[in-house]
């Protein structure tokens, strides 16, 4: 692999700069200067354009932030190619060279302006390469390698942090329900030890899945927890151009690429809540033959309406929806498990969450037949335990169904509870992401890291 590397895009744009003269401007620099798209890690601009429609829309389009700096900041940046328009207009003598460079690094293309057909140039871009730290190193595979990632490491999750140096550290992404597995579980699940030294049999709990769902078994794969489905998903399947819809758990788009994938990211705006609206979905190429979403999503905890994730499904695309946390919410309003009227839907479960068997690790796909069969002939024999099995045949189980729904319940109520707390934090600038509806929330702190 080459030494690791990001690249900062500078971007100006003129009011009403059209999105795609932005974008296609940075995709062709970035192109003729014989760079990966992928490695762009933000889109950089002064602050009085960091809101430019055009600039954000391409962003969301690369799957990167948009950073902005102050003029002052800018005018303080050495750039080699000046403009007094520049400094009359915003304060610096080139918005596109001063932000591509104002955290350092080396200017790789100096600025290049878009070329649209019998009209001034709107848009403006200069890229930089910067040493990448190493949480930016990308990601590795023994067997299939991987395409380097923009932003930080998608595999460095908060349990890695409590085990290499836990003193004083609390993991609070662990999104497994206390107090669990419940006895009758455990119990359930020792004895099945008994029959360990026979190869595991996974029929009874296929059917009981397929049950669950009321679906036929052939629509069902068991999984070593939902973690194993995302690669099988981006191994097995024959895609060409993948889309993940951000903010996300991180692990799908990993595996797409440690799977050989470039991977486009389409980003849900804060403003916007973080919701799947129509015009979200609009941003989703029509080239897209994979999307993946979250519902609820993790980190955000948003719970998209059905009809609103239906809306990403086309002819000829896998629309891969992401329920791993779908038994939290009461009632799983909203859920496509077990719909069959979706073309390309893959629906992904877990069942170490409400159960607490991270450790156990099981999980589930449902799909079409075609899909299923697959994603079986990309797993390894046996893929899934006997104790691993016997979890899954109980967790679907009318009386564990049952103890499900009044975990959520109250879910709900110790995350109206802890809302309550933090509303009392916003004068010191608190505030949560929301409506929240999954066993989390999202909660941005000033000055953090």
């Amino acid at each position: 692999m080459e030494d690791a590397q990001v690249l900062v895009v500078g971007v100006g744009a003129c009011a009403a700069a059209p999105e795609e003269e932005v974008l296609g401007l940075i995709r062709d620099t970035v192109r003729a200067a014989g760079l990966a798209e992928r490695a762009i890690a933000e889109l950089a601009t002064v602050d009085v354009k960091a809101a430019e429609p055009g600039i954000v829309a391409a962003a969301a389009r690369l799957g990167v932030p948009v950073v902005a700096y102050a003029a002052r900041e800018l005018a303080e940046v050495s750039v080699p190619h000046p403009s007094s328009a520049s400094t009359a207009a915003v304060g610096t003598p080139s918005v596109a060279e001063a932000a591509a460079l104002r955290g350092g690094g080396e200017l790789l293309v100096p600025k290049r302006k878009s070329a649209p057909v019998g009209r001034p140039p709107m848009a403006t871009c200069a890229i930089a390469r910067r040493p990448a730290p190493p949480a930016y190193a990308g990601l590795s595979s023994p067997v299939l390698g991987s395409q380097p990632a923009p932003g930080p490491d998608l595999r460095h999750h908060g349990d890695a942090e409590v085990r290499d140096d836990g003193a004083g550290l609390t993991d609070l992404a662990v999104n497994v329900r206390s107090g669990t597995p419940p006895a009758w579980l455990k119990e359930r699940i020792a004895a099945s030890l008994g029959g360990l030294a026979a190869y595991p049999d996974g029929r009874a709990a296929r059917e009981a899945v397929a049950a669950r769902h009321g679906v036929s078994p052939d629509r069902v794969l068991l999984t070593a927890g939902a973690a194993e489905a995302f690669v099988l998903l981006a191994r097995a399947l024959k895609v060409r151009h993948p889309v993940v819809v951000h903010p996300q758990f991180t692990e799908p788009e990993a595996a797409l690429r440690d799977a050989g994938h470039e991977v486009e990211r389409v980003l849900l705006r804060e403003a916007d809540g973080f919701r799947l609206d129509p015009a979200a979905v609009g941003r989703v190429p029509e080239s897209a033959d994979l999307v993946v979403v979250g519902n609820p999503t993790n980190p955000t905890s948003v719970l998209h309406p059905a009809a609103a994730v239906t809306a990403l499904a086309r002819p000829g695309r896998v629309l891969v929806v992401d329920e791993a946390f779908m038994d939290a919410v009461p009632g799983e309003r909203e859920a496509l498990a077990g719909r069959t009227d979706v073309p390309g839907l893959v629906v992904l479960r877990s069942l170490t969450k409400t159960w607490g068997l991270a450790g156990l690790r099981i999980g589930y796909v449902l799909a079409a037949p075609d899909v299923i069969a697959a994603l079986e002939r990309a797993q390894p024999l046996w893929p899934v335990s006997t104790p691993a099995l016997v979890a899954a045949e109980a967790c679907v189980a009318p009386r564990a169904l049952a103890e499900a729904g009044h975990a959520a319940h109250r879910v709900a109520a110790d995350r109206a509870h802890l809302l309550a707390g933090l509303a009392s934090l916003a004068p010191r600038g608190v505030r949560v992401a929301g409506p929240a509806e999954g066993p989390f929330v999202l909660v941005h702190v000033p000055g953090a890291g």
